[in-house]
């Protein structure tokens, strides 16, 4: 009974410790802060979609678009939704892939899209950087919040691999912020992760 209590007692001050660290350097306070910039944003991206969506049935056009397309037409649409801010929603493609043949082959070719897309999408973040305007902007009116960017590129990454967010814009913001390329190809890997998941969800109730 040692051990067990041991490791409980153990990964409580791992947990505390990241909590603290976390509190120090300021995360949280940069995280709160940064949603409430984006908050007007966000809330316009959905107003407009909600607009848009009462003109014209958005998800009634995607699912017809994957009934008209060939395979090979979904999966190179999926690729450019992606990598291009990857607003459209994984899930209705995977519904989609339960209805082929041969649905895990289809879920995987899908996975690694999703995640090879989001790489691009770095490289994409990081050639916004070379516009004169956004390099100068980051440099000498970003330069604290990038510093502390760095520190948390890793949850960004893996916050836009397994959550439902857009992973392409998690990636374009991580080659915005300098992050190292490897981290990008390590915590996106988990993007495979959720697509395994999301299919044996799906799968099951489709």
């Amino acid at each position: 009974m040692k051990p067990s209590k041991e490791r409980t007692k153990s990964s409580k001050s791992r947990l505390r410790l990241l909590h603290q660290y976390y509190s120090y350097t300021g995360f949280y306070s940069f995280v709160g802060k940064s949603i409430l910039k984006a908050l007007p944003y966000i809330i316009l991206i959905v107003v407009g979609v909600y607009v848009l969506n009462s003109f014209f049935n958005i998800n009634e056009a995607l699912v017809r678009l994957t009934e008209t397309l060939p395979i090979y037409g979904v999966l190179i649409f999926f690729f450019v939704s992606e990598t291009f801010m990857g607003l459209i929603p994984p899930e209705l493609f995977i519904a989609w892939a339960s209805k082929l043949n041969r649905p895990w082959l289809y879920l995987m070719s899908l996975a690694f899209l999703s995640y090879f897309g989001g790489l691009l999408s770095y490289f994409i973040g990081k050639s916004i950087t070379r516009i004169p305007r956004v390099h100068n902007y980051l440099q000498y009116k970003m330069q604290k919040q990038l510093k502390n960017s760095k520190k948390w590129g890793g949850l960004l990454i893996v916050a836009g691999a397994l959550l439902p967010l857009p992973f392409s814009i998690s990636c374009i913001a991580a080659g915005i912020i300098d992050f190292k390329f490897r981290g990008v190809v390590m915590f996106g890997s988990l993007r495979l992760l959720r697509f395994v998941i999301y299919g044996l969800v799906i799968f099951n109730v489709l």
